[in-house]
């Protein structure tokens, strides 16, 4: 008996010194789909949380959004917004267009079609003459290279993009927003002619000396 003791203590002495280290380090118990329970000094992976290249409600950033751009040039966007105003058949107007896209300046753009959108941007710029633009408050009339280059750095845009790789610019809008056109209405009948009063019934007023049988028409 003396024999065997002696030979459990060391066993016992080494189970000890393995569960303090592993209290230690934090062991965690694991049941797994099959009710198998294990245990780990790594916690359980929860398969509740949401993958760390997306979302945690699984939708991607909206590519023309401000949440899309850089803090930063979002930042300079929205003290300095760049709008500019376009027409069809206008080669100004596609240069002005490239160079703010190849830049990676983000803006809005309204298009100039009808004679309501030219009066509206005569009321706006003083002119009809396309592109037109601004930075911030700034009124640009035509397009230079230079000249749009000269105010976009004074705005703090950055000389070379830094848009995201999704980044889609917002489609172009009219400048005055086209009204649905209302339904005519319906056609009304046509009034039914008044009734022509019935003639007043005869009056009888009997026989006269001319009329002996009192009769009328």
């Amino acid at each position: 008996m003396t024999m065997q003791k002696t030979m459990l203590a060391p066993l016992l002495a080494s189970l000890l010194l393995v569960v303090a280290g592993a209290q230690a380090q934090g062991v965690y118990r694991i049941v797994g789909p099959d009710g198998k329970v294990t245990f780990s000094d790594r916690p359980p992976a929860d398969d509740k949380a949401p993958p760390p290249s997306t979302r945690a409600n699984g939708a991607a950033p909206t590519a023309a959004s401000g949440a899309a751009l850089p803090y930063e040039l979002r930042q300079i966007a929205s003290r300095f917004p760049v709008t500019i105003y376009t027409g069809n058949d206008c080669a100004p107007c596609g240069s002005l267009r490239i160079m703010l896209s190849s830049r990676g300046v983000p803006f809005t753009e309204r298009t100039i079609a009808t004679n309501e959108d030219i009066s509206a941007l005569q009321r706006l710029s003083g002119s009809t003459s396309l592109p037109f633009g601004t930075i911030g408050g700034q009124q640009l009339t035509g397009y230079s290279d230079g000249e749009w280059a000269q105010y976009l750095d004074a705005a703090g845009y950055p000389k070379q993009s830094q848009l995201p790789g999704n980044y889609r610019q917002p489609a172009p809008t009219p400048l005055v927003a086209v009204k649905p056109v209302e339904a005519a209405p319906a056609a009304e009948s046509r009034a039914t002619p008044p009734a022509r009063p019935a003639p007043a019934a005869p009056v009888n007023e009997g026989p006269t000396p001319s009329n002996p049988a009192g009769i009328r028409f």
